[in-house]
């Protein structure tokens, strides 16, 4: 047996000893590395830590670090509320407002995940006080992002196009641009009316004075999780739970006033507001950014951030990192160029064009969007050159099929999510993100294949 076969069915097993006896995916991952990589690929240790993604493992600890500390001193909160006011208490257009947030900042030159890292804690802090889905939330701020991902000036538009002319194929940068945008808005319109939003819509406005209030609303008629069930009430008077009167007052009592701006709040405001400049008009790395703004922040308020590194997503930091470790090694050992060169092959252009998409999505929802398109663009062109297929089309379909399964918790955006979410089971949310990525891996590829290349752009 070939060591790429072997290093698939590791894979394979990986998977299901994850979702059956809920190990921790990384830990399982990072044995399956060493066993890989030292039995069958012959690789040392040095090798082996070759995939260990350093730059995601600053970047999530960062995030997560600087959100809890704006957390524990209730500027998340004073956001949310600041949000309900801007949209006049109407709490089903949010969502949609964080969508057209992380679009414009991916479409103006932020890296896709530095946009999911600095929306998608804010956007799913407010999605647990009003009782929305933290799956659509979550969903919708990717989906933004990659829907605002391939503008002209974008990263990825940037890269992709500059591939193209590399390759020296046809392109549309416009095209490419649209294509994207209209998937991933298609998807969240879906998104939107599967996961609560219709019922958000049915509530109405929130009452300002409530919006404006430290008190959450009541969730009993908050739309599901994403699971058919509505968020459980606490049988106590804890000020999350929300579950009646006597909660409510004791929380209007108890709560701490979370609409006006205390100096710790106005100074973590500030520290998002450089958290955003220092990313996207400096190039900045958001992970070390972020923990350096963190610091400061305990430095000069101890007491509102003791224990924000205990609530750092230190499980999700162990299930991403392992994962991408064993991708490491696949491909040191070649198991993605032979994979993609088997497909390449073959002897039907449409055939092959769609398998193309489809390894672009499954691949890219473990590693790199960016250097899964540079792969498989490249892998594209000998049946391109046929002129049985336009290149316009297939570039777009690459492109949209390698992005759009971001959503996937092994992803660097669906790690963001995942870390970012407050009060919630993440081993749930974990699995809600696993299942819905993997429908988008098995749906969209298709999908894209059959409006965009069976057509014949180009």
């Amino acid at each position: 047996m070939s060591p790429e076969l072997i290093s698939i069915l590791v894979l394979v097993v990986v998977f299901v000893i994850a979702t059956t006896r809920s190990v921790n995916m990384g830990a399982l991952a990072f044995a399956a590395a060493f066993a890989v990589g030292e039995l069958v690929a012959d690789l040392d240790a040095d090798g082996i830590f070759a995939g260990f993604p350093g730059d995601l493992f600053v970047v999530l600890v960062g995030v997560t670090y600087l959100f809890a500390i704006a957390r524990a001193n209730g500027t998340t909160d004073w956001l949310v509320h600041a949000s309900i006011r801007l949209v006049r208490g109407r709490v089903a257009l949010i969502p949609w407002v964080m969508f057209a947030i992380t679009g414009a900042l991916t479409a103006i030159g932020a890296v896709s995940p530095a946009a999911v890292a600095i929306v998608a804690p804010i956007a799913l802090s407010f999605a647990a006080r009003y009782g929305i889905s933290p799956l659509l939330m979550g969903a919708m701020v990717v989906h933004g992002a990659q829907g605002g991902g391939f503008s002209p000036i974008s990263i990825y538009g940037t890269i992709v196009n500059g591939i193209v002319e590399r390759e020296h194929l046809p392109g549309n940068e416009v095209f490419l641009f649209l294509a994207s945008l209209i998937v991933n808005l298609v998807i969240a319109g879906v998104m939107f009316v599967l996961f609560g939003g219709l019922k958000l819509w049915a509530q109405g406005a929130v009452p300002l004075d409530e919006a404006a209030g430290s008190e959450a609303p009541d969730k009993r008629d908050a739309p599901d999780d994403g699971t058919g069930t509505a968020p459980a009430p606490s049988s106590g008077a804890a000020p999350s739970s929300g579950s009646g009167p006597a909660t409510a007052v004791a929380i209007r009592t108890e709560a701490p006033d979370t609409t006006r701006l205390t100096p710790a709040r106005i100074a973590t405001l500030t520290a998002l507001v450089a958290l955003v400049v220092a990313v996207l008009a400096f190039d900045l790395d958001a992970g070390l950014t972020s923990i350096t703004l963190a610091v400061i922040l305990s430095a000069a308020w101890p007491e509102d951030s003791r224990r924000a590194v205990g609530q750092i997503a230190w499980s999700t930091v162990l299930l991403i990192c392992g994962v991408l470790t064993y991708v490491g090694v696949l491909e040191e050992i070649g198991t993605i160029k032979w994979a993609g060169e088997g497909v390449g092959g073959i002897g039907v252009p449409l055939l092959a064009a769609v398998l193309l998409c489809y390894i672009g999505a499954i691949v890219s929802a473990f590693a790199s969007s960016v250097g899964i398109m540079g792969a498989l663009i490249p892998l594209a062109v000998p049946f391109l050159a046929q002129g049985e297929i336009e290149a316009v089309g297939m570039v777009a379909a690459l492109a949209v099929s390698a992005t759009v399964v971001d959503v996937s918790p092994f992803s660097t955006n669906g790690a963001l999510v995942l870390a970012a979410a407050p009060d919630v089971d993440r081993e749930r949310f974990f699995r809600q993100l696993m299942i819905y990525g993997g429908i988008v891996v098995a749906v969209v590829p298709a999908v894209v294949w059959l409006v965009l290349v069976v057509p014949g752009f180009g």
